[in-house]
């Protein structure tokens, strides 16, 4: 395994990235409640054939807040400066979550500097994915109680429950809560307004990259049948259910992530040379 390194990506607001190894460009890109530290898995394992590169989002982990009301698309903007910095044209993106709407919000913006597209345990939008029940219950446990005065370390363990698979081990349940623990307040609120608002379920059809769909067998938020649905609307994309893990299925099961993972990244490694 190649040794990680963090660095800084330069600009307002700066952002902070992990990366290993060299070759063609994979970022990963974390969900709503995450930071770059739940990509450790998939950065050791792609280092070896690929430059490995996880982010932290704008206003997440060690990445700076900035001022004003989030742009969904300010994120999409920011993945073209990480790709400048490296001096990369294109990227292979792995998307979890928002991680994977940030994906599609890009490919929509910037087709060219696209890969692949993997998109892991997400939606093309809040609005006709999600039942009014499930938007309800997902402002309530995040939106509502830090509006209500509570800080993100006192929602994590309600979160937790709601995101990870009935078998996932203590190891994996005390790494996800630490990522919504530091959170930062205000910038997840942004993210959160954003978010809800997001849609891109238009374009879906336009995607021409490969595909590949990656969903956890027990994810309550975008059950495996968000992703066949998605994948039916990819031309020649590829579903993988991820078995006996829930929304966070690269930290739950790393090793049948990481397997279905890089099959797909070796076949189409050199589209981003």
């Amino acid at each position: 395994m190649s040794k990680i390194t963090k660095t800084y990506v330069e600009g307002t607001p700066r952002l902070a990235v992990d990366h290993a190894g060299s070759g063609p460009m994979v970022l990963f890109m974390h969900g709503i409640g995450g930071n770059r530290s739940n990509w450790s898995d998939q950065i050791e394992a792609c280092s070896a054939s690929f430059h490995a590169v996880a982010w932290d989002a704008r206003g997440y982990g060690e990445s700076d807040d900035y001022e004003g009301p989030l742009d969904f698309g300010d994120f999409a903007r920011d993945v073209v400066r990480v790709l400048d910095h490296f001096g990369s044209r294109k990227a292979h993106l792995v998307g979890l979550s928002m991680g994977g709407r940030i994906a599609q919000d890009f490919h929509a913006q910037f087709p060219d500097r696209v890969a692949t597209l993997v998109l892991c345990d997400t939606m093309s939008d809040f609005t006709s994915t999600l039942s009014p029940e499930k938007r309800a219950e997902f402002v309530r446990l995040r939106q509502e109680p830090l509006l209500a005065g509570k800080e993100p370390v006192d929602i994590a363990d309600d979160l937790v429950a709601s995101l990870i698979g009935p078998n996932a081990g203590e190891t994996e349940r005390l790494r996800l809560r630490r990522s919504i623990a530091v959170l930062h307040k205000e910038s997840y609120l942004k993210t959160i307004e954003a978010s809800l608002t997001f849609d891109r379920s238009a374009e879906v059809e336009q995607i021409a990259v490969p595909t590949l769909l990656l969903y956890g067998e027990h994810d309550r938020l975008t059950p495996p049948d968000v992703g066949r649905a998605l994948a039916d609307r990819i031309a020649g994309s590829r579903f993988v259910m991820i078995e006996d893990a829930g929304h966070l299925a690269n930290m739950e099961q790393p090793q049948a992530f990481n397997a279905a993972l890089l099959a797909f990244l070796e076949e189409h490694g050199e589209r981003a040379a």
